[in-house]
């Protein structure tokens, strides 16, 4: 990435400001991120992909997000190409990363975030319907002379360029997480390929899926969530698919699965609070764990916080993947 792509995000969305710092982030697996601070003009986050295409359709995703619902995401300030680079550029939220903040928080906390994030998975899916499920874009983004004010107003348009049934994508999504777990989940393999070929019956319409929608991309002050971030490559899926992964992430991930029950119950709440619960079925959930087991370069995730060793993550996942086929806990 060079200075000139900085540069130039800067100067159409802090234009004079000078600046003091440049700090390079780990966050997004498929795009480079740095937060900018300046003498005397307000802090920056400013993200860089090598797909242009992928800044414009999260630019246009976080703009509609805003005006739509009631999710706390910072709204981009400007987007645009330079050089094949796609910038986007939104506010820096204070605050401390939820993933931590979690563990500290007492069980009355706790249930109010996972409470929070199952109203706002409610209000995405109620916001954000589809004709097929896939990978989203905004109309037009494989131009590169789309419009930055037709991105981020009101008229941007979020769809599917190549829709596939429910069913089918369930399978293809399912099995492509499968094929990357490693040997020890060997055993496991045969019994959750069986699961995504089982026809489901849940509502098939698809909604927006923010596949990575957790505490980890959440920024907490005072007690209460300020902005949930990192909204990249959305997808329209099946409503069961995007609750049990993100039930997977706020409650299974940090608690004992002994300990689970008041923070899952908390979840749901919050969802039907806003929408019927959409059924769950075992290829929903047999697909959401299998996604979470492992990260965008194929090495096994860690959960809890303080995370956990690699051997305690896999023996974590396998058996989230045994649950969530029906076996009984052990």
């Amino acid at each position: 990435m060079s200075d000139a792509v900085r540069s130039r995000a800067l100067a159409e969305t802090r234009p004079g400001a000078t600046v003091a710092s440049v700090e390079p982030l780990g966050r997004g697996n498929r795009k480079r991120t740095e937060v900018v601070r300046f003498k005397s003009a307000a802090p920056v986050v400013v993200q860089f992909s090598e797909t242009p295409a992928a800044t414009r359709t999260e630019a246009a995703l976080l703009t509609a997000v805003g005006e739509r619902t009631d999710v706390p995401v910072p709204r981009p300030l400007g987007e645009g190409v330079v050089d094949g680079t796609g910038w986007l550029v939104t506010p820096l939220v204070d605050g401390r990363d939820l993933h931590e903040a979690f563990v500290d928080l007492g069980p009355a906390g706790r249930r109010g975030v996972a409470r929070a994030f199952g109203r706002w998975l409610a209000a995405l899916h109620e916001a954000f319907r589809f004709s097929g499920c896939g990978r989203l874009a905004v109309d037009g983004a494989a131009g590169e002379a789309i419009d930055a004010e037709l991105v981020l107003g009101r008229d941007a348009s979020l769809s599917v360029p190549d829709p596939v049934s429910a069913d089918e994508w369930l399978r293809r999504y399912g099995e492509r997480h499968v094929d990357r777990l490693p040997e020890e989940f060997d055993g496991l393999r045969a019994r959750l390929r069986d699961a995504f070929r089982e026809p489901t019956a849940s509502d098939a319409e698809p909604r927006l899926f923010p596949w990575d929608f957790r505490p980890g991309n959440a920024i907490v002050a005072d007690g209460a969530v300020t902005a949930v971030l990192d909204w990249e490559a959305p997808l329209a899926a099946p409503r069961g698919v995007s609750v049990a992964k993100t039930e997977h992430l706020v409650v299974d991930w940090y608690v004992p699965v002994a300990e689970t029950e008041p923070l899952r119950r908390a979840f749901r709440d919050g969802y039907e609070s806003v929408a019927p619960l959409p059924r769950v079925e075992r290829a929903h959930c047999a697909a959401a764990v299998a996604s979470a087991a492992v990260d965008g370069e194929g090495v096994v995730t860690n959960p809890r916080y303080p995370p956990v060793d690699r051997d305690a993550a896999v023996e974590f996942h396998r058996g989230a993947l045994r649950r969530a086929l029906g076996d009984a806990d052990e």
